[in-house]
This record gives C-alpha cells, structure tokens and sequence, in this order.
C-alpha cells in the first residue's frame, strides 16, 4: 500500500496543490491529512473546498475546531486568535458543517497492522504528541491505542521514527513548514507485511501568491515571514 500523508494545511491553496499533485503523479492508493486544514493562511474557503471536491480523509485539528466550534474553542497564542476571527468571515456554512463532521481520530487497517491519525494528541487535538519521549514511555500509548502506526499532526517539522516494532510519524507541515526550509511537506509510505519505508517530500510551490495573498489581505506580517525562511523569527 502508498499512503499520502500530509498535515497543518493552514490555509495555504497553493503549497496544498503542490502536494496533491506530487500525490497523483506517484500513484498513492489513500491520502490522509491529520487536521489544522484552516489557520494563519489566507485560503480557508478555497482549502476547504479543494479537500471536499478531493474527498481527501481529514481529521479535525486544534484550528479546524476553533473555526467550527466557537463555543468551546481553546485560547491559542500569538497571532492565532486574530486568524481564525478573519477566517470566520471567509468560510461559508458549507465549510463549518464539513470541519463539523471530521472524526478527531481516522483508524485504517494495513497489512503491517492498524493505522491511526490525528491531530496533536489522541482526542485531544489542542495537545502536541510527545514525539522524542523513551520508547519505555511510548510503547504504553501504542498498546493503548491498539495500533502499530501512529500518524500525527501539530509540530510543523516532519517526523518519523520507528518504535520498536511500531512507527510515529509526523509529517510536518504543508502550509507552514518550521522545518527550515520553504516548501511544503509531505510523507509517503510504503507498507507491507514486513514493514514500513517512509519517503519524506520538501515540494516547491508557489509562495509568491500565498505572499501577495497574506499582504493583501493585510495578515500578520509574521505568517509572511515563516512562509519565506521555513522558520518563527526570533522575537524582537
């Protein structure tokens, strides 16, 4: 089996048709992006819709759920709130009722064993998943959650590690890489029986217009600057 996987869209239309199309020339069987499809960038409305005339398999994540449930939003730092506040006025009814209806964890079976993706932290998609933490610590959670390949989302940097006889992975952000490098970031794997190869993309795209876009929508200047250098600047 190829799985695309890709995470942390953040409202980016241009590096997400990077990655789609990187998908569709490589033959991938199933695509899954665990969560954050909304936030910081200047596409909600048309992000949203690609994924929905795509039927690509979402989770919900920490952004998605602010934008969609309002009433029980978590505080998020920095120039986050003021994203999702302008997003709200981009998005349309049809856009909230699909971010509604994304499950918080997708479970996939493969012939390595049972997939499970999300945003952040199992149910808790608000939660950064300890990725570096001793495989003493991390074995429970595998065992818990009954799957031998864990996919998550949130660190903006992409990941993967194997674990003992299971795999966490990460694979960083489409829309907002911290990795630092531009570009968009995506992962394939490749699963057999016998296990897992894990191919890491860095995609160019268009910045240019994302950049025209954030300006002229007059957005923080902040999310220009990380989508130019791959990177939070230092705080001045």
């Amino acid at each position: 089996m190829r799985l695309g996987l890709f995470s942390d869209v953040h409202a980016n239309l241009p590096a997400l048709e990077a990655v789609l199309n990187a998908f569709a020339e490589r033959e991938i069987e199933f695509v899954l992006c665990t969560g954050d499809v909304v936030g910081y960038g200047p596409h909600p409305h048309e992000v949203i819709s690609l994924l929905r005339e795509r039927k690509i398999n979402c989770t919900l994540g920490a952004a998605d759920a602010n934008l969609a449930f309002p009433f029980a939003k978590t505080e998020r730092e920095g120039v986050a709130e003021e994203i999702i506040e302008w997003s709200r006025e981009q998005v349309t009814d049809e856009d909230l009722n699909w971010l509604r209806q994304l499950p918080v964890t997708y479970r996939l079976r493969t012939s390595y064993g049972k997939l499970r993706g999300f945003h952040g932290y199992p149910y808790q998609p608000e939660k950064r998943f300890p990725l570096s933490k001793p495989t003493a610590e991390l074995l429970p959670i595998f065992e818990r959650l009954g799957s031998r390949i864990l996919v998550t989302g949130g660190s903006h940097i992409p990941f993967h590690r194997r674990v003992s006889d299971y795999w966490l992975i990460d694979p960083g952000s489409v829309g907002m890489t911290l990795g630092g490098e531009p570009g968009a970031d995506a992962m394939i794997l490749e699963i057999t029986a016998n296990g897992v190869d894990v191919e890491v993309l860095k995609l160019a795209y268009d910045f240019g217009q994302t950049l025209f876009d954030v300006q002229a929508w007059g957005l923080p200047e902040i999310v220009a600057e990380v989508l130019r250098n791959g990177y939070l600047p230092e705080k001045r």
